[in-house]
């Protein structure tokens, strides 16, 4: 521990108005669930330490070392499209940077920012990011991650109930949100702290924009670009995100913020996830629609210090592009490599057909990845199978060759809700077994894993969970 040296020199070059400093408050017998030991190797942390004592106590926020002084951010943000000015961590504290990762513990007490929340994080929302955070890596997806999780005897109140209080050691290449620019913006010198923010997500994300004129305007331009990737990649997997709040958008362009998510199962466009969105606002059919309103809103606020016209003509393009690079990803799923002006069509009568039929949608792609076609009886997909197999023709790669890629893009496994509440309900008991056993699927989700082939399928008589903000 004493070894453990953690950067924060980058507070220098942020406004002090942007954060404030807090002590955490350690949980009461803290017991280690999992360590994501691929993360702790990438970031060259000590294998001796993450086995010991001194690593739960690190993520408990005891003993820190004196060049370690934690602080929360302060942020705005548009939640459900409402302005809300005052945000911020009100539950995370931010340990310092290690390599390319900033390090921060979520659950570790009251922020300043906590407004009338208890700054604690329970079991089952703590595991929820824990494990889809790198599931997310493993899909290839850009995304915050998750060193380390532990449970403790610490209890908080949650509606009417109490629950075990958690806490899970994140990292992230980069905290700075959407909302951390409409905090900026609604400050009393707004131009100046603009400037000193973007300069700080320059050095931070984009270092090659540095030297350039008009970095600025090409900062934005970027970020609409990498959201337009994130936009495309998590439509191709099925995944919602639930709640789309620009303080939940990453300036980095990862997936930030894991909480009543889920991976679509039976298909359906307008699959709502959040049993707190009422109105469908951020449905999976609505994700890019709600990604391009909420870069509407950083145009806006980033238009002191960068021409708000270039802005927002940029992004007036973004659903043509994300049209564009989303079915490019469908047809690689498709195993369609060859151009042709009816692939469009092609896959929307197959969206039409997944949706009419109500079928598995990784499932659909992962069983057309291996020639497993025991779907095809059914009346709608029929009637598309046998365009897609005339389309197939026209390839000029060996069907081996198409299933050999199409596995590499189409994942086997995806941790669905059920598999979520299995380990959640164990870990309750005390029992973090599955945790890990998912933390291993997760890491890996296109291999066979033959010991958890049961997990492919979803589960009989599940009626598919819907959670809140709190989860």
């Amino acid at each position: 521990m004493k070894n453990l040296q953690l950067d924060t020199t980058f507070l220098k070059k942020i406004n002090n108005d942007h954060y404030s400093f807090v002590d955490p408050k350690p949980l009461k017998n803290p017991k280690l669930i999992s360590v994501n030991r691929a993360l702790a190797n990438e970031i060259t942390l000590n294998s001796h330490f993450i086995d010991s004592v001194e690593f739960v106590k690190f993520i408990n926020g005891e003993n820190l070392t004196d060049n370690i002084k934690p602080f929360s951010y302060a942020y705005s943000g548009h939640q459900f499209g409402f302005h809300v000015p005052n945000l911020g961590d009100g539950r995370a504290l931010n340990l310092g940077k290690l390599n390319s990762y900033q390090l921060q513990t979520k659950g570790s007490g009251i922020t300043p920012y906590s407004r009338d929340g208890d700054g604690r994080a329970v079991l089952r929302s703590s595991i929820r990011e824990y494990l889809l955070s790198e599931a997310m890596y493993g899909l290839g997806i850009p995304t915050t991650r998750a060193l380390g999780i532990i449970s403790s005897d610490t209890k908080v109140y949650r509606g009417y109930e109490t629950e075990k209080a958690s806490i899970v050691l994140r990292a992230s290449t980069s905290w700075i949100r959407f909302g951390s620019f409409e905090f900026a913006y609604n400050s009393e010198n707004k131009e100046e702290n603009l400037k000193n923010l973007a300069d700080f997500l320059i050095d931070e994300s984009y270092p090659h924009l540095k030297e350039l004129d008009n970095k600025y305007e090409e900062l934005y331009f970027e970020i609409v670009d990498k959201t337009i990737e994130l936009m495309a990649l998590w439509q191709s997997v099925g995944f919602c995100h639930g709640v789309m709040n620009t303080d939940n958008m990453s300036a980095a362009g990862l997936t930030i913020d894991y909480g009543p998510y889920a991976f679509m199962e039976e298909f359906d466009q307008g699959y709502v996830c959040n049993l707190s969105d009422k109105e469908g606002r951020y449905s999976f059919t609505n994700q890019p629609f709600i990604a391009q309103w909420n870069l509407s809103v950083l145009a806006k606020v980033l238009s002191p210090i960068a021409d708000e016209g270039l802005m927002n003509s940029y992004n007036d393009h973004f659903i043509g592009k994300f049209k564009k690079r989303y079915f490019a990803i469908m047809k690689e799923k498709l195993g369609l490599y060859n151009n042709d002006i009816d692939d469009t069509t092609l896959i929307l009568r197959m969206f039409s057909a997944l949706q009419a039929e109500s079928i598995d949608y990784n499932s659909f792609f992962y069983k057309i990845s291996c020639g497993d076609f025991e779907f095809i009886n059914r009346v709608q997909i029929k009637g598309w199978f046998k365009l897609y197999k005339n389309r197939l023709e026209h390839e000029t790669v060996s069907k081996e060759e198409r299933f050999s890629r199409m596995k590499k893009i189409n994942p086997k496994f995806v941790l669905r809700n059920y598999m979520l509440q299995d380990a959640i309900d164990k870990a309750e008991q005390g029992d973090y077994t599955l945790v890990n056993d998912f933390l291993e699927i997760a890491q890996d989700p296109f291999a066979d894993h033959p010991k958890y082939e049961h997990y492919t399928k979803p589960k009989p008589n599940w009626e598919p969970l819907k959670c809140s903000c709190s989860s």
